[in-house]
């Protein structure tokens, strides 16, 4: 897995690259301390994640992201920063990051996001993944409206978390359900509304639950 590290802080920089330098399976292809570097050298390396901070210098993460999602499909983008505030957060995963750390993440944690990332999938914090929960809660339609196609609250709770990137695990921890009753409710949604996979089910939840 090629990584590309990008912080404006030379000393957090060099850490995290020597951080990964210890991960098995993974290779730092370049760093760079603002956004516009970043972009250069995703456009010569081509690297599998970036790994991207928020605030910095002459470009910005958040528009950085933007451009990368935009332009290279193919490379996923990381947020590592110190703000796990609503702005940043929605701002980050609006741009298209597919996972969000803040920098009290360990070696652990910030490999397993990347693998994540590489693979497709999306890795918040704990906080985080509570504030997008929040979040669509309070954008969720009152008990009494009719849900389409049959679906429980809860299936259709699920749904919209899976719309938004969270894995098994993370929506059981967010909901305080079982991973297995998680997977219970993805495959009675599934049936419901006539699916195959996340990806059908992240499309039907934004055009029918909000």
């Amino acid at each position: 897995m090629k990584v590309v590290v990008v912080d404006d802080q030379q000393v957090m920089r060099e850490g995290l690259v020597a951080l990964l330098g210890l991960v098995d399976g993974v290779e730092v292809v370049g760093d760079a301390g603002n956004g516009e570097d970043a972009l250069r050298l995703v456009a010569e390396a081509r690297p599998d994640v970036v790994l991207m901070d928020l605030r910095m210098p002459v470009m910005d993460g958040v528009e950085a992201t933007r451009r990368i999602a935009r332009r290279y499909p193919g490379t996923a983008v990381v947020v590592l920063t110190t703000y796990d505030d609503d702005q940043s957060v929605d701002s980050a995963l609006l741009a298209g990051a597919r996972g969000y750390l803040t920098k009290d993440a360990g070696r652990a944690e910030i490999a397993a996001a990347l693998r994540s990332a590489a693979a497709g999938q999306s890795t918040f914090t704990a906080a985080v993944s509570r504030r997008l929960v929040e979040a669509l809660v309070r954008a969720a339609p009152p008990p009494s409206a009719t849900l389409p196609d049959g679906l429980t609250a809860r299936e259709a709770e699920v749904l919209r978390l899976v719309a938004r990137g969270l894995s098994n695990t993370e929506i059981g921890a967010a909901l305080f359900i079982a991973e297995t009753t998680v997977k219970t409710h993805i495959n009675n949604a599934f049936a419901k509304i006539g699916v195959r996979n996340r990806t059908e089910a992240a499309v039907y939840a934004r055009e029918n639950l909000g």
